[in-house]
């Protein structure tokens, strides 16, 4: 028994590399269990091949699960006429130029029926590709720094596949996932458990983090520190406490809110051509990645959009190892969503 048990035991790393830092997650499946068994968040460096290899040997695996995001990916969801998985492989090239930009033979092209059963004998389906110079480029990273590459993912999908894990089933209604990250925010929009709707907006920390630059002369590491924490340390430079500066505060917050106004404003579009479509609107957002820290902008969204805003984490349905540090985690865990969605396609009911 101890031996079949063992036998059955499995290891995913998903590969979350951004353009400011790298998150990795490593999932241990045993039977219908997942645990957390280890992660690491590092800054991106010049020499990406040696923080990878640093992930690699403090997490201990060699294979890994990589997502991309951005203008050199797509995803599209579109109707087709009614086939089977076999059928719809055969007819891929062909159907999905029709509704995408990018030559065929640039880029690498799956896709997933979500509905089989529309009207006038169409189905749902998603398209999702990737560039091909990208991939290339990113598959050399992985295999320079002694690694091997098993599934490649997108962040939005990887994003609807935590979520799914931990989530669905509690929220049946129309609502929007949104993954702040340093340059790019990830928006998916899901209908009764279904993905039907995914953009990248490129508007995201670095907007804002620059915006606070500008304004009050400071340096990145500076303005990072102020957006997320406007009240300061609390502690003048001789180690007393000091009143928060209010008419600061203030400021970071016009500053912030017009840059999210500007988020706000592209997803407003987003919610409305998904509305146009749909017979439901999105009821709830739920908020994720390094840029969703700001302590107002749930307030903000509410305010702006009129939809109510929460943050959510990819560790509701996942143990955590003994060794794990688990405020380590409750602290990063808005940040470790598309790392974690990527090691969920270990298994297939998550992918």
């Amino acid at each position: 028994m101890l031996k079949d048990r063992f036998a059955k035991e499995r290891f995913s790393l998903g590969l979350d590399i951004g353009t400011h830092s790298v998150k990795a997650v490593k999932l241990r499946f045993v039977k219908d269990t997942v645990e957390l068994c280890g992660f690491d968040v590092m800054p991106v460096q010049t020499d990406m091949v040696n923080v990878l290899k640093k992930i690699s040997s403090a997490l201990k695996i060699g294979t890994v699960n990589i997502g991309f995001c951005g203008p050199a990916t797509i995803i599209r969801y579109v109707e087709f006429p009614r086939m089977n998985n076999q059928e719809l492989k055969q007819a891929l090239k062909f159907e999905a130029q029709k509704h995408i930009s990018f030559l065929i033979s640039e880029i690498n092209l799956d896709a997933y029926i979500l509905k089989e059963n529309l009207a006038d004998n169409k189905m749902l389906v998603m398209l999702a590709g990737v560039k091909k110079d990208l991939v290339n480029q990113r598959l050399k990273l992985i295999e320079d720094s002694g690694l091997k590459t098993n599934i490649i993912d997108l962040d939005s999908i990887a994003m609807f596949n935590a979520f799914k894990f931990s989530y669905l089933g509690a929220e049946d209604k129309t609502i929007a996932l949104l993954n702040i990250g340093s340059s790019v925010s990830s928006l998916n929009i899901v209908e009764n458990g279904i993905l039907r709707f995914s953009r990248d907006i490129h508007i995201a920390g670095n907007n804002w983090t620059q915006r606070l630059m500008d304004t009050f002369s400071l340096d990145h590491a500076a303005a990072e520190e102020l957006k997320f924490k406007p009240e300061g340390s609390g502690l003048a430079s001789d180690g007393q406490s000091r009143k928060p500066d209010e008419k600061r505060i203030d400021k970071v917050s016009v500053v912030s809110e017009s840059v999210l106004s500007i988020l706000v404003k592209e997803i407003r579009t987003s919610f409305d051509y998904f509305e146009s479509q749909s017979a439901s609107s999105v009821s709830k957002i739920f908020l994720s990645g390094a840029g969703a820290k700001f302590p107002e902008l749930k307030g903000i969204f509410l305010n702006l959009l009129g939809v109510e805003a929460d943050y959510w984490g990819p560790f509701k349905n996942i143990s955590l190892a003994n060794t794990v540090d688990a405020e380590k985690v409750k602290e990063l865990s808005g940040q470790l969503v598309v790392a974690v969605g990527l090691a969920l396609r270990d298994t297939d009911r998550h992918g």
